[in-house]
């Protein structure tokens, strides 16, 4: 099974903790030069330090906000102007705040639409020419099982995951044809930081214990636990590499078998 990257390029957004750090180690561990991207540079510094450089990959930092949509064109279009073509984007963007919808404000629903949606498709559109003069392209959106199975408590998240997915399978129909891919990881309950936030406000509003409702969600799930930011990671580096070519516009859940839809 080929899942060799190396002379490949990716981008992985929210690469500076959890499951886009994690990502960006595994891309690099086939050979990908990566470039990281989240709002902190220092982190993202100590993060390319870490990356795997054996076989000649060159890794960049690059400082951004995903709410800031105008800037964020213009440094990624600068970005890949220097240092393009990119085969490989990873779109991940932390989750929305926790809360029922119908008490979400209307500027909490646009703050997710700008950070999650609008800033996803700014660096696809700054990458899909390389990727299709390069006739390789692999575009991963990291969203929800949310997407299949609303959750009860995420109201923005459930809204917005929806119309990203929406939006990935309408771009996985029209860029098929020049050997572009595009397709959503759906991670189930993952031990991150985010996961430990939505633990801790649920704690906050029904009183019970963060060790009794991180046991209570461990039981939702066949396998029994919370997955590894790894696992996510080693289901994209598949996603990303040259084996999966033939898989385009799914929706894949990561989850340890906890959605029970189709």
């Amino acid at each position: 099974m080929e899942t060799n990257l190396t002379g490949k390029r990716a981008i992985v957004c929210g690469a500076s903790k959890g499951m886009g750090r994690a990502t960006a180690v595994e891309l690099a561990s086939l050979g990908a030069s990566v470039t990281i991207i989240a709002r902190r540079g220092d982190v993202l510094e100590q993060v390319k330090a870490g990356l795997d450089t054996s076989k000649g990959q060159k890794h960049h930092a690059l400082a951004a906000d995903m709410s800031d949509v105008k800037a964020l064109k213009e440094k990624i279009t600068a970005h890949v102007k220097a240092q393009g073509p990119f085969h490989i984007l990873v779109n991940n963007t932390g989750g929305p705040a926790a809360g029922p919808a119908h008490l979400a404000a209307v500027e909490d629903f646009e703050r997710a639409f700008t950070q999650h949606l609008l800033a996803s498709h700014v660096m696809v559109q700054a990458v899909i020419d390389g990727m299709k003069a390069e006739k390789y392209g692999r575009i991963i959106n990291v969203i929800s099982t949310s997407v299949k199975q609303p959750i009860k408590g995420l109201g923005v998240s459930n809204t917005i995951r929806a119309a990203v997915a929406n939006w990935a399978k309408t771009l996985a129909g029209e860029l098929g044809p020049f050997g572009i891919t595009v397709n959503n990881i759906l991670p189930g309950p993952i031990d991150t930081d985010r996961m430990k936030e939505i633990v801790e406000g649920k704690s906050k509003s029904t009183g019970k214990s963060i060790a009794e409702l991180i046991e209570i969600e461990k039981a939702t799930v066949p396998a029994g636990r919370y997955g590894t930011p790894e696992e996510i990671a080693q289901t994209i580096a598949f996603l990303a590499s040259p084996a999966a070519a033939y898989i385009n516009g799914i929706n894949l859940p990561v989850d340890g078998g906890r959605t029970s839809s189709l």
